[in-house]
């Protein structure tokens, strides 16, 4: 089998940041795929119920941008547990997204109050959350959003 490109990206000189990680066409339609990169591959990792408190919030959030929300197609945590992948409706940049992440980053890190989705009706694995450390982890990446350069926003080459 050909190997797909998120393998092809050298992880070991990966930054945390935002990065386009592929622009797909379906019919005249574009799809661009961003890698919320928020831990540094095989170093650290996100807890589960970190992570599954932030995509509760952060699709939450987005679904909810009153400039995005036509245009969010998915927002999910990575299988390696270090960040998130988003996926938008339309060809944008990682400078364009930037300030609907940190909108977003910045909602979870301050939020408090009921998790949406939080029943047993709404979630798949309801009990598996972790506000405390969703909103951490969401400050952390916040503070990397707000100083993010060219090194955290194009894939080392």
């Amino acid at each position: 089998m050909k190997k797909i490109e998120s393998f092809t990206v050298d992880h070991l000189r990966l930054n945390l940041g935002v990065y386009v990680s592929r622009v797909d066409h379906v019919g005249a339609e574009t799809v661009t795929t961003f890698d919320l990169r928020m831990k540094y591959p095989n170093k650290e990792r996100l807890d589960n119920g970190a992570i599954h408190t932030l995509e509760h919030l952060i699709a939450t959030f987005v679904r909810n941008d009153e400039e995005f929300a036509s245009r969010i197609l998915y927002f999910g945590p990575m299988g390696c547990l270090t960040g998130m992948y988003l996926l938008v409706h339309g060809a944008y940049t990682s400078e364009d997204i930037l300030p609907l992440l940190k909108r977003a980053f910045a909602f979870a890190a301050d939020y408090n109050g009921e998790i949406p989705g939080v029943s047993a009706i709404e979630c798949g694995n309801y009990e598996l959350h972790n506000l405390s450390g969703a909103k951490q982890e969401a400050a952390a990446y916040l503070e990397v959003l707000n100083h993010a350069g060219p090194e955290n926003m194009n894939y080392p080459q």
